[in-house]
């Protein structure tokens, strides 16, 4: 069954280490998904996300300005990211390895994702809801996220490793919603 993101209610950030000591975080402010939920079997289930780079915030403009130029996003010539699922894996009660192809910059590589069903609720407009976070961490190098300055005291101004954790909330289309009222009445 097709599910709704709750951009209202979901995160989409983002990690890296600043001179290998500092953790600098950022967002993602706009983005979509196609989310298909099947509550009988969860690792049936599936979700496609695309992501506006532009709209990444790291409260810098001149950093996100550079995060936006060919140096690293590229923003002009590859405007948006995606993440496919790919396969589901039961990893506990409430718990999954979701895999998917995450394409940036025109690259795609299969990052894991670390998946915690955090509970359903009904929204006071009478739609039910999941929740959900997620984990991942991969190499930018991957996806061709390669600039970087080497420090003078030994390593890098930007770490390799970058990490991202989403929270995510997902609603029973409206349609359905509307369909079972109707014909509870």
């Amino acid at each position: 069954m097709a599910w709704e993101l709750d951009t209202h209610h979901s995160l989409l950030e983002f990690s890296a280490k600043h001179m290998m000591v500092t953790t600098v975080k950022g967002r993602f402010k706009t983005y979509s998904a196609e989310v298909s939920l099947d509550e009988q079997q969860p690792t049936a289930s599936s979700a496609e996300v695309t992501i506006d780079i532009d709209s990444l915030d790291t409260g810098d403009a001149n950093r996100d300005g550079h995060l936006r130029s060919a140096d690293f996003f590229d923003v002009a010539q590859f405007p948006t990211a995606t993440f496919k699922t790919t396969k589901i894996e039961r990893k506990g009660e409430d718990h999954y390895r979701v895999l998917g192809d995450l394409t940036i910059r025109g690259v795609t590589h299969e990052v894991p994702l670390d998946v915690t069903v955090e509970g359903t609720f009904t929204n006071m407009q009478g739609r039910r809801g999941v929740a959900f976070t997620a984990h991942s961490t991969f190499s930018r190098k991957d996806f061709n996220l390669n600039w970087n300055v080497a420090l003078e005291t030994g390593g890098w101004l930007v770490s390799d490793k970058v990490s991202i954790a989403i929270e995510a909330q997902v609603l029973e289309s409206a349609r359905v919603t509307e369909e079972a009222t109707a014909a509870a009445q």
